[in-house]
């Protein structure tokens, strides 16, 4: 039997996002002021606090450590810090380099990631003007050589098989192309399968007909979580 569908409307909720794969650290020099920019990959807002605390140890010589992150796949979660700069013009423009920031796949998607700009002064005073458009180069420039990995929202799908049919139905569940086995649980009376599909309404139904159908309209199947994979 198929459960009742998800309400055919629009989702509000992200359906895909994208990260930076790995740590990057990039400099570049402006009337003699160098920035240092480093990017990291976070999971949460202790994990990028401590990049940023990390960094000020590091190079506790230098005058500032302006920072900005974005967390969560609805990119909820965003801070940033001038860190002695004049107001508005090291942490916004950071953030805003990351927030705009166009992917490889043409969204502005990006997120997990805390951006830390070091900047040893040269003497020479940038002006309002000259700090914003430096801290986002600094940035900007750092996402340049960034490699990045989209994700994207797939829901579980939980299905009871007996065992005598088990075989059968792993073999014919294969070969779907709008689900995949992800895994299986051994129980007392049945092999538990987990499938995923993609988590908005469309994909959804389509792969519960799909399931359905491909065990002759058998499937005892339910819903499980939402999960996000590369």
């Amino acid at each position: 039997m198929l459960p009742t569908p998800f309400p055919a409307q629009p989702d509000d909720r992200a359906l895909a996002f994208t990260r930076i794969t790995a740590e990057v650290e990039h400099t570049i020099e402006i009337q003699r002021s160098v920035f240092l920019t480093r990017l990291v990959p976070v999971a949460d807002e202790s994990s990028a606090r401590e990049v940023i605390e990390d960094q000020r140890k590091a190079h506790h010589g230098a005058r500032h450590h302006c920072s900005a992150f974005v967390l969560g796949p609805d990119r909820e979660v965003q801070r940033s810090s001038d860190d002695g700069e004049p107001g508005g013009t090291a942490g916004v423009p950071m953030m805003q380099a990351l927030l705009q920031r166009e992917t490889a796949s043409g969204h502005r998607d990006l997120t997990d990631v805390v951006a830390v700009v070091t900047r040893w002064f040269g003497g020479i005073l940038l002006g309002a003007g000259g700090l914003v458009r430096a801290y986002s180069d600094s940035v900007s420039q750092a996402l340049d050589v960034a490699t990045e990995q989209r994700w994207t929202r797939r829901r579980q799908l939980l299905l009871d098989v007996p065992y005598d049919q088990a075989g059968k139905a792993e073999n014919v569940l294969r070969r779907l192309e709008s689900a995949s086995v992800s895994g299986t649980d051994y129980g007392p009376r049945a092999l538990t399968m987990t499938l995923v599909a993609d988590d908005y309404y469309d994909a959804l139904a389509q792969a519960e007909v799909e399931v359905s159908q491909a065990l002759g309209g058998t499937a005892d199947l339910r819903r499980g979580e939402a999960v996000w994979a590369p």
